[in-house]
């Protein structure tokens, strides 16, 4: 989920830059900082859709 809002900041983060639209609250690199914490929490595993309890260690067993 992280991963796909970042592609959209940066999505916008480049039509930004490529038209040269900039305000106060965003501007290119606010863009490209938020974009950046999307791809971190995507890696770090939050906004995954596994529970920590279905994980692969409770998996593993129930199947013994």
């Amino acid at each position: 989920m992280f991963a796909i809002a970042a592609a959209i900041v940066f999505g916008l983060a480049l039509l930004f830059d490529l038209a040269d639209v900039s305000s106060d609250a965003f501007d290119y690199a606010t863009l490209v900082t938020v974009g950046l914490l999307f791809i971190s929490l995507h890696l770090a595993g939050f906004g995954t859709a596994t529970n920590w309890r279905s994980g692969w260690n409770n998996r593993r067993r129930t199947r013994r």
